[in-house]
């Protein structure tokens, strides 16, 4: 079971908000609309990509990092060096 199971539909229902921001996107460069729009509009999806990743990694960190913490040993070690290796992909982005 993943950690993100028991919100699996509140996150499906994030995602198809974001790819309708998207779409909304290429409806505006189809239809010509003013760069500064479109401009905004990136940012609103951009923030909402990062708010989901920033979600999903918590519930990452809360289930799949916690459990094998408590385990310990190697299993706790590549959570850890995953999770950290995760974060430094949303820093970096």
């Amino acid at each position: 079971m993943s950690g993100y199971t028991a919100n699996r539909e509140d996150h499906l229902r994030r995602l198809r908000r974001i790819e309708g921001q998207v779409r909304g996107l290429q409806r505006m460069v189809d239809e010509d609309k003013y760069c500064i729009d479109i401009l905004t509009q990136v940012s609103a999806a951009d923030h909402a990509l990062r708010s989901f990743a920033l979600s999903l990694l918590e519930e990452h960190m809360a289930h799949c990092v916690a459990d094998a913490a408590a385990k310990g040993g190697a299993e706790a070690d590549s959570k850890v060096k995953e999770a950290t290796d995760a974060i430094a992909r949303l820093v970096r982005s």
